[in-house]
């Protein structure tokens, strides 16, 4: 079941103080954003891209849509902020038309889930738990029908509709447990929350009720990726166990970028003259620094480097050596990466070396997303 409501309605419900851990969604109000604030030319691949755990997803790589992405503020005058107190959205701006969806396109904003993090719903049994999905949501020009959807177990899939307009509106979609399969207890990716900005007849199915398959919306969707007058807008995303919507729960910046950082992580020296990681040499050539990770990620987690060899360095005693090749990872924990940096000689096997950026543009990104 679905309706926008005003936030007066929600009077006698769990007030902003109460009832932590309400919130199954991480970053719903998009506060975090640690590849940046704002992303270009976005619809060749799915990927995260600028809020953190929001993924923009794509079917079919040769659909023309391209959108930007962009953490924008929310007008002190506007109701996500005068009610539920939201100060960051998500902004999805179309800057190329998709000329027409077909069968096997799809263009959609989703956040993914570990199993073991929902298990507690109980999905596959008669005592399968029902959600409640709010969220504050908007458009600029286009109106009509969205697709608002969970997918679990990488089997079943639940589509609500919503009616968008220019104005902003609180959603909350009730959605009942299903009985007919459940998900692992793990780390995996075992359920996904979906907005459709477009969704071609393979990914359409009735409202209301579990279907077997990975659907988006239903016949009635309209395709908001048509126009590059296009804008919707996204944020105060709750998922909680439950037939009612309670008031947003709130958690401190520092916390929400903990659970982010569990997913992703971008290690940067901020004034490109610090020296933040130690190791040994391996050799005169080679040497190896731990990189402990600010939390335990969700698992191994891959490494990439942006910049040349000569944006990092490395610290012999008393000497500064350049670095021949940008640091390649050798081998990594949920808690500490092992990489490798490299000089073209100079170092002895055994000894301490430690090792900076020199340049406060460049990073080295750990990733263990979903």
């Amino acid at each position: 079941m679905t309706r926008a409501r005003d936030f007066a309605d929600l009077a006698g419900s769990a007030d902003a103080g109460g009832l932590t851990g309400r919130n199954l969604i991480i970053n719903g109000a998009m506060q975090v954003a640690q590849r940046g604030t704002s992303s270009t030319g976005i619809g060749a691949n799915s990927g995260y891209f600028v809020a953190d755990r929001f993924l923009f997803g794509r079917e079919n790589s040769g659909q023309a849509a391209r959108v930007t992405l962009s953490q924008e503020n929310v007008s002190s005058s506007d109701t996500p902020f005068t009610t539920d107190g939201h100060s960051k959205m998500l902004k999805v701006d179309v800057t190329t038309a998709s000329g027409g969806i077909s069968a096997g396109h799809a263009h959609y904003i989703m956040q993914r889930l570990e199993g073991q993090n929902v298990f507690h719903l109980a999905y596959g049994g008669s005592s399968a738990k029902s959600v409640t999905l709010s969220f504050w949501m908007k458009t600029d020009t286009k109106t009509g029908t969205m697709g608002v959807s969970l997918f679990h177990g990488g089997a079943r899939t639940n589509v609500q509709e919503i009616s968008l307009t220019t104005s902003w509106q609180k959603f909350e979609l009730t959605y009942s447990g299903d009985t007919g399969d459940t998900f692992a207890n793990d780390n995996s990716n075992e359920f996904s929350v979906a907005w459709a900005l477009s969704a071609g007849s393979n990914f359409q199915v009735t409202a209301n009720q579990w279907a077997d398959g990975f659907d988006l919306s239903t016949s009635n969707q309209v395709d908001f990726t048509d126009n590059t007058s296009n804008n919707i807008y996204l944020t105060g995303v709750q998922l909680e166990v439950g037939e009612q919507a309670t008031s947003f729960e709130h958690r401190s910046f520092g916390d929400e970028l903990v659970r982010c950082q569990r997913y992703f992580y971008r290690e940067v020296d901020d004034d490109g003259s610090m020296f933040s990681w130690v190791g040994f040499a391996d050799s005169s050539t080679a040497a190896y620094l731990q990189h402990p990770h600010p939390v335990e990620m969700r698992a191994e987690p891959s490494m990439s480097t942006t910049g040349t060899a000569g944006d990092y360095s490395l610290r012999i005693g008393a000497n500064t050596v350049g670095c021949s090749n940008v640091p390649s990872l050798s081998g990594s924990t949920k808690r500490v990466g092992h990489v490798q940096w490299r000089v073209s000689s100079g170092l002895t096997t055994g000894q301490a070396v430690v090792g900076k950026h020199d340049a406060t543009d460049k990073y080295i990104d750990w990733s263990a997303e979903l």
